[in-house]
């Protein structure tokens, strides 16, 4: 991630740099919305919308409808939004369409598979275990990593059951759940190694966010493996209510320019923060791993590492590796979406991760995108 002009090593790229090259290629000349005129007043044919635009819609729609609705999500292949709707409420149907929204008939009520996921909290908050909303199925899905065993796993599995048929479904992860820290760019700190995510702008002085766990260990941080210090922790929230810090630079006229370094010589300019949407595709950048994309699985995802839980994080199908923790997650156009926190799995067997959302970090650190 070219984030600032500071001497910074290398960054590893994937499979020996031809895969990730490759990914920048197809990533730099597609950026580009397919979002349709505004429908008029009476209700419109569903149309395509790009994931931004299909993300804002679903935040009004959910926000208007909240106790019609069970989520939304994006479908890549038509560019269309879902929009889940419960009962016989034909106004919401109606506005869904009206917004340029499919809307479909599900079961389970956003009410009901909230309670679900505090029954979970209550029964297995197990570390190892971690749960989101799929509004393509209608519910809960769990995931237990290789840890969970034993009296855990029959207290899961119980757990689950006492929610009743057709709330929740467990799926087993091979990897374990943990935080990806080791270590855009690569950050240093006392011989961890973690990620930069977005430089951003805090009463009018130059800072970057990153991980939440990367800035808790650690109170300052180097652009060189063993060099000095080059940016204090202002603040840092993990576990908890996130997983985010952010981290002013010590040199106050620090170049720190607002894009993405995709390796190669190339760099993706950032335009503004959005919210994820289900469905959509997103491209991860780390000092590790590289750059590597995937697809948006679910949204206010609680994940319980041994370090504690973490809420409200977007689960993803992005792989990453230790070292990528704090790194940039963001859309072909250059819309800023996530920080990496953690997950299981690896870029060679695969796996899920975890990411806490930008938008909701922006606003807890009263920071924005330089």
């Amino acid at each position: 991630m070219k984030h600032k002009h500071l001497p910074k090593r290398k960054i590893a790229l994937v499979a020996a740099g031809a895969a990730a090259v490759a990914a920048a290629a197809v990533l730099l000349p597609d950026a580009k919305a397919s979002q349709s005129p505004a429908p008029s007043r009476d209700a419109a044919p569903p149309r395509a919308l790009s994931a931004r635009s299909a993300a804002e819609a679903a935040s009004r729609l959910t926000a208007e409808f909240g106790s019609s609705t069970a989520g939304a999500y994006w479908d890549p292949a038509t560019g269309r939004l879902v929009v889940n709707v419960t009962g016989n409420d034909t106004e919401a149907v109606r506005q869904a369409r009206q917004a340029g929204a499919v809307s479909r008939r599900v079961r389970n009520t956003t009410a009901e598979l909230t309670e679900a996921a505090g029954t979970l909290k209550q029964k297995a908050t197990i570390p190892g275990t971690a749960w989101a909303v799929d509004p393509r199925t209608n519910q809960i899905l769990v995931t237990a990593d290789r840890t969970v065993t034993g009296e855990k796993w029959d207290t899961l599995q119980a757990a689950v059951r006492s929610l009743g048929s057709g709330m929740a479904r467990i799926e087993k992860s091979a990897g374990r759940i943990t935080p990806f820290v080791a270590g855009g760019d690569a950050v240093f700190a006392d011989g961890a190694r973690c990620s930069l995510g977005f430089n951003v702008v805090k009463d009018g002085a130059p800072a970057f966010l990153t991980a939440g766990h990367c800035g808790a260990a650690f109170p300052t941080w180097s652009d060189a493996q063993g060099g000095a210090p080059v940016a204090t922790v202002a603040t840092a929230t993990f576990p908890g209510d996130g997983d985010f810090a952010l981290v002013t630079y010590d040199d106050p006229n620090t170049d720190a320019p607002s894009e993405v370094d995709l390796g190669n010589g190339q760099a993706l300019p950032v335009n503004g923060a959005a919210d994820a949407a289900v469905g959509q595709e997103v491209f991860r950048m780390g000092s590790t791993t590289g750059l590597h994309n995937g697809t948006v699985l679910g949204l206010d995802a609680t994940v319980n590492y041994p370090e504690g839980t973490v809420t409200g994080l977007i689960r993803t199908d992005v792989c990453a590796e230790p070292g990528d923790s704090g790194g940039s997650l963001f859309t072909r156009d250059g819309s800023a979406i996530g920080l990496t926190s953690g997950g299981s799995g690896d870029c060679e067997a695969g796996g899920e991760t975890f990411f806490q959302p930008v938008t909701t970090a922006l606003a807890a650190v009263g920071a924005e995108l330089g």
